[in-house]
């Protein structure tokens, strides 16, 4: 039935709204979701650029400027939030608000204007929130690094799963570092050196508490690691965030020689002002903590404020979530989807034993790319994988890093009909070597499930060595199964043209 007919419309739960508000130091933002199923669903986001920070004078005063910005922003959110129980709404401050001497003067009339209290939070408790904000949308292996680059202040944390175990909050921040260390808008080697050393300095007492915890993954949580991720995409490179990256970004800034010049292809004009000022602080992390490569987290503060008013909710797996929201809100059937994860898993265990695969978290790659594999044929069968690359690219996939879901996509995309590497051309070398054996791994899984009935695949053994792949079935098998065997023939011949080698016998 219809979910949408009025028939259904008295057993519907009421909805439930919430909203989380965060008062940065360099934008304001607010978010809202409904909560429906057990599902979170973003149904709205604002955010303004406020610049608060920029407002602070030498006696760390808020001038009237400032303060008129950042009430007129909220007059804004007011009116949005009336629809909202006062309940499931949060609203915090960070921090600019805490270092301000008259953030009193802002905080008591925001209050009236909102309707509502306002909590200016002090840097642990922004990190918390960070951390969970991240932890709840980006699954985590391990012990991981969370960074967070916010207007006045960043944020280092590192936690395993759901708990943050150690976190700082620095006071060093994009805006903040603009007016000190980019004067007038002048780019020179010189106020980067100036920018980085400052950075390290803010950092040297408590650098090698985090290297001590050994964390094994590094999540950037928006603002520069998004502008650099955006960056690199935009320049046609589907990779981490990398140091070799972060100089050549620094020389084309400084190469630029100023704020007002400064033009780099996927550089937003939001971020322009703060971007230099931003990557100098990422540069002197990346450095002073050993970070070989950054991901981009799906969440940050305001995810962890509405994550925070939801305990209630079984956030366990949101992998698991995210893959069984999708294939029952595209009608994908799940015994196959199913069917294709499990061959795909084998196929995967056979190869792992045999070769290096990477340590993209390769696996959760294959299982989301098997599980959503005919996503498109929401659109229609004909060139389906099509379809389903394209949906994939706009969907929000919670607990996939941005790195993951292109993954994903791209594996999708390659999984029938001619192989196209050049799809793959945009990763960096270990990563493109990962995905093209998960491609190798998702095709053949495709393939022995055709008949998409459980118990039909006699039990079978893969060998592999470099690009030559040997698929081996009991004796007569497929002989007796001529339309496998047919799909087989043409996969070879498939692999064939991009100089692979496959052999079945």
């Amino acid at each position: 039935m219809n979910n949408n007919t009025e028939v259904t419309a008295p057993f519907k739960q009421p909805e439930q709204l919430y909203a989380a508000v965060d008062l940065g130091s360099n934008s304001f933002h607010m978010v809202i979701v409904r909560v429906s199923a057990g599902s979170v669903q973003i149904i709205g986001k604002v955010k303004q650029k406020v610049r608060l920070a920029a407002g602070l004078d030498e006696n760390m005063q808020l001038d009237q400027d400032s303060l008129d910005r950042g009430w007129k922003c909220l007059e804004m959110f007011a009116e949005r939030l009336q629809d909202i129980p006062l309940s499931n709404i949060k609203v915090v401050g960070t921090a600019t608000l805490r270092l301000a001497t008259n953030a009193d003067v802002f905080v008591k009339k925001a209050q009236k204007i909102l309707h509502h209290k306002l909590d200016v939070i002090d840097g642990k408790e922004e990190a918390r929130q960070i951390y969970l904000g991240v932890a709840y949308t980006s699954a985590n292996q391990g012990n991981t690094l969370v960074i967070d680059i916010g207007g006045a202040s960043t944020e280092v944390i590192v936690g395993n799963d759901m708990t943050p175990i150690h976190l700082e909050s620095l006071n060093m921040g994009c805006v903040t570092f603009k007016e000190r260390y980019f004067i007038g808008g002048e780019i020179t080697a010189s106020n980067f050196e100036q920018a980085i050393s400052a950075a390290k300095l803010e950092l040297a007492p408590v650098k090698n508490d985090f290297i001590h915890f050994n964390w094994l993954q590094c999540l950037g949580a928006s603002g520069t690691p998004q502008a650099i991720t955006e960056i690199l995409v935009t320049q046609g490179i589907s990779d981490s965030i990398r140091l070799d990256y972060l100089y050549n970004l620094q020389q084309q800034c400084i190469d630029c020689g100023s704020l007002d010049l400064l033009s780099i292809e996927g550089l937003t004009e939001s971020r322009r002002a703060i971007f230099p000022s931003g990557l100098a602080i990422l540069i002197a992390l990346f450095e002073e903590l050993s970070i070989q490569e950054m991901q981009i987290s799906g969440g940050a503060l305001r995810e962890g404020l509405i994550y925070g008013m939801l305990d209630n909710m079984q956030q366990n797996d949101r992998r698991l979530q995210t893959l069984e929201q999708n294939i029952e809100h595209f009608h994908i059937e799940a015994n196959h989807a199913d069917r294709v994860k499990n061959l795909s898993i084998n196929l995967f265990k056979q190869v792992q034993r045999q070769l290096d695969i990477g340590s993209i978290d390769s696996e959760a790659i294959l299982i989301a790319a098997a599980m959503l594999h005919e996503i498109g044929l929401h659109i229609d069968y004909k060139q389906h994988h099509l379809h389903g690359a394209y949906i994939l690219s706009y969907l929000p996939m919670i607990g996939y890093t941005k790195q993951q879901q292109s993954g994903v996509k791209a594996l999708v995309q390659s999984h029938r009909q001619g192989i196209d590497l050049s799809l793959f051309d945009a990763y960096h070398t270990d990563v493109r070597h990962t995905l093209l054996i998960l491609l190798r791994i998702l095709r053949l899984a495709c393939i022995l499930s055709i008949r998409r009935k459980d118990k039909v695949l006699a039990k079978y053994k893969l060998e592999v060595s470099d690009e030559k792949w040997v698929l081996t079935f009991p004796a007569g098998w497929l002989k007796s199964h001529p339309l496998i065997d047919a799909e087989l023939a043409n996969e070879k011949w498939q692999q064939h043209k991009v100089g692979w080698v496959l052999e079945c016998l």
